[in-house]
This record gives C-alpha cells, structure tokens and sequence, in this order.
C-alpha cells in the first residue's frame, strides 16, 4: 500500500492513509505530502473521493463503514495499481518466487537503457532508496502479485514469470487453481511474454503458447551457462538462440539470482533493449531490502535477514551460503512460519529445505492478521524437519526473548546467522547485535 501511495503522490493526487503504528516509510510518504493517520478513524475518510484498501484488511474495518454509508467508492489495491499501469506502458513480473528482486533487476536495467521508468516493487530498491516511483515516460515496471489475483487486473505489455509453485491455498483452495490463474494471467499480457523454462509447472502452462523460455537447461531461447561462484557473487554467460553471448558479473549469491537476472535480461531484449547494456546494469545492481541482507557483524558471526519464507526460497537461500565453500564454518538457519493458514496446508513441504544448514532455529508462527488454527504452531516445522532427518540439529524457540538468547550465547567467530521469514524475524539481528553489546560492519551483501 505505502508503494501505491508513493506513485499517486508522485503523479499529483492528494493521497492521505492510515497504518496501526509508526514505522520508517510513514517518514517517507509524509516527505511526499501524504496525510499519515496512526489508527483508524471514521473521519479520516470523509474528505476522500475514493478510498483503497489491501487484503489484509477487515471488511467491516469503521473507515471502510463510513465510506460506504458515505457512497464513496471502495476499491481494492488490485484496481488502483490497474488503473496506475493503464496511465502507461507497463511490464509485470510475476511468479510463486523471485518478483521483486527481478522486477528491481528490470528496473535498473530499463532505467540504464535511459528508459527512465517508473516502478510499483514490493520492497525497498537498493540502487533507488525507495520501492516505487511514478515517470511519465511510458515506461513502468510492476510487480504483479498473485497471492489476492492482482497479477490478474493489470494491464501490462509485457511480463516475466519466475515460477508457479505452492502458496496462497487460502485464496485458491488448490495447486491446479493457482496453475491456472497464471495461464490467465499469461494470455492477458499484450506484448512479449518470458518465462522459466526450467520450471516443469510453467512448462505444462505454456505448451501451446508463444513464449521466449530461459533457464539453464539447453532448448531454452536464453540460457545462463559457463555459472561460476564467487564470495557475494556470479560470474555467467547469457546465451540466445542465435548464437550471441553476452557476458555477466552478479554481485548477488545463489543460483536463483543467476535465473533472476536472466529473466529480467531477457524481456529486456525484448523491449528492446541492447543486451550489453543489460549485463552491464546488473554488474552495479544493488540488491534489494531483505534478501541476502547483510545487517552487521558480531565479534566475528556474520548476521544476515532474508524474505525467504516458502521451502524453495528458504533452500535456494540456504544454498547460497555454501557457494562458495569454506566461507562460514557454521551456519544457523532461523525460520519464523508465517500465517496459520499457509502452514497448515503446508508444513509438511518444509521437511528437506534446511538441508544446508548446520543449526536449524524454528520460531512460532507469525499470524499476518490469520487466526490462531488449534494444533498448529511452529512445532509441526521441526517435527517435518526431524522425521525426515533425525540427525539434523533443530531447535524449537517459541519464545523470542529466549530466541535472542540462545543465539546471542551460541553464535561464535565464523558463523552466519541466516533470519528468515517475512514476519518481525526481520528485526532478529538488530536484537542479537544488542544482546552481545555490539554493532559494526553493517551493510548490505
């Protein structure tokens, strides 16, 4: 929503809004001109011509009440962000993982094309300072997510889908609904069209569509191949069906990143754009808040937050601190599950994706406005993780003032600490930097 704000304040309107507490980015929308209200107040929307409300939010919330006893017009983020997309030429990019680093990718490299695009992302852009910015230039990037059908109420010209995997049940009910919301979402897109062809659920969407594929796997239009892992980065080539090669250093770990990139450079030669030019954007590419986030160094233990809350994310991640070997002599995996609903459904896909780690620090479960469901707590998330493992090394911390302690009391030089979900665990490392009295190092990796 505060994205959204952003880009109406940007493009004139007079935007006002209300969140429950303060937080950092209500400094940044009041920089902006827009009214920030802590807590909700009938009177807050008397004023408005239209107000717009998230998911999240309650039907019967009083704001809402008062603005249909009122006849103004209530809409769902969903329809503003469309009715932003249709003032201009924007592109989405859509997927189970990895929409917001590769629309920040697609960002910066349309902005190096001097495309000077506008973008609604759903995070905090490193190389921008900000996740959304409204241009009149006719070029937009989007976001588009599924987890409410938003991805299916924009219109867009273009788009990259990363995945489809398993998520948002709550919405969907089942797997096969969700696979064929994004085989909506692809026949709407009025332009170009670029999608992983190394995920199999994406394969059995597109078989019969026009599409440019990439991945790593040959019969892909665009590969990345030749990957070679550095500390904090990747080195890899781009290859397209016609045989030309562009050359790539990626200061961001992981494979999945590679894919990321690859994704966003494909739709941009789509667009377009020169493939040089591309590469040479993701060579200065900043990363994104919270993925891979390096937040400081603690007599020697390495404390990174990661968005990472879905068991491919969360191994994909995991995978990333051993490339290359030897960096890290231990590394602690700390999950916080997010949503009663979500884990209820599945828990059980948790089992094998801490594989890669040598400490596992299981939290309970995060509600993100879910009611409590009896029975399910983050307990079910050890309990997949050690029938399939018996040996793994797992721990249930419930409690975070015991969380803080323990890790605050075992953490040692050499070890990473690896905060994961997207909750308040983002606020884990600042915590243990306090516990052990010291904060140096900090930024981002």
């Amino acid at each position: 929503m505060s994205a959204i704000a952003i880009a109406l304040a940007e493009m004139g309107h007079q935007v006002s809004g209300s969140d429950i507490r303060e937080q950092q980015i209500l400094d940044r929308l009041r920089a902006l001109g827009v009214i920030v209200h802590i807590g909700h107040d009938r009177a807050h929307v008397r004023d408005a011509d239209v107000v717009t409300y998230s998911t999240a939010i309650p039907f019967d919330l009083n704001e809402l009440d008062e603005a249909r006893k009122l006849g103004i017009p209530t809409v769902h983020r969903s329809e503003v962000l469309g009715a932003i997309c249709r003032q201009t030429g924007a592109v989405g990019v859509a997927g189970t993982h990895g929409k917001t680093t590769t629309s920040s990718m697609l960002m910066l490299i349309l902005a190096a094309d001097d495309r000077q695009p506008g973008f609604v992302i759903g995070g905090d852009v490193a190389d921008a300072g900000t996740g959304a910015h409204w241009s009149s230039s006719g070029t937009f990037v989007v976001e588009a997510d599924e987890s409410d059908g938003t991805h299916l109420r924009l219109p867009l010209v273009g788009t990259v889908l990363t995945n489809i995997d398993v998520d948002h049940l709550d919405n969907y009910g089942t797997f096969g609904a969700i696979v064929e919301g994004f085989a909506r979402y692809i026949d709407s897109i009025d332009g170009p069209v670029v999608v992983c062809g190394d995920d199999a659920n994406i394969r059995s969407v597109v078989a019969s569509r026009s599409v440019t594929t990439y991945g790593f796997a040959e019969g892909n239009d665009v590969r990345a191949t030749h990957l070679r892992a550095e500390p904090g980065a990747y080195e890899f080539d781009v290859t397209f069906v016609d045989g030309s090669c562009v050359s790539v250093h990626l200061p961001l770990r992981g494979r999945h990143n590679v894919l990321n990139a690859t994704g966003a450079l494909a739709l941009a030669v789509e667009l377009g754009v020169d493939a040089n030019v591309a590469a040479e954007a993701l060579t200065r590419f900043g990363g994104v808040a919270r993925r891979f986030d390096v937040r400081g160094d603690s007599a020697g233990a390495t404390l990174v937050d990661d968005y990472a809350h879905l068991p491919a994310e969360i191994a994909a991640v995991l995978a990333a601190t051993r490339e290359p070997a030897g960096q890290w002599s231990r590394v602690f995996a700390v999950f916080q599950p997010n949503r009663f609903n979500r884990m209820s459904e599945i828990w059980r896909d948790y089992a094998d994706c801490f594989t890669d780690a040598d400490v596992v620090v299981v939290t309970d479960i995060y509600a993100s406005g879910t009611q409590p469901i009896p029975g399910v707590t983050g307990k079910l998330v050890v309990n997949a993780v050690l029938d399939a493992h018996p040996r793994s090394h797992v721990v249930w911390m419930p409690k975070r003032e015991d969380l803080v302690r323990y890790l605050a009391q075992h953490l040692r030089r050499g070890d990473l600490c690896l905060s994961m979900g997207c909750g308040d665990i983002a606020g884990l490392p600042d915590e243990i930097l306090a516990a052990r009295g010291r904060n140096v190092g900090v930024g981002v990796g």
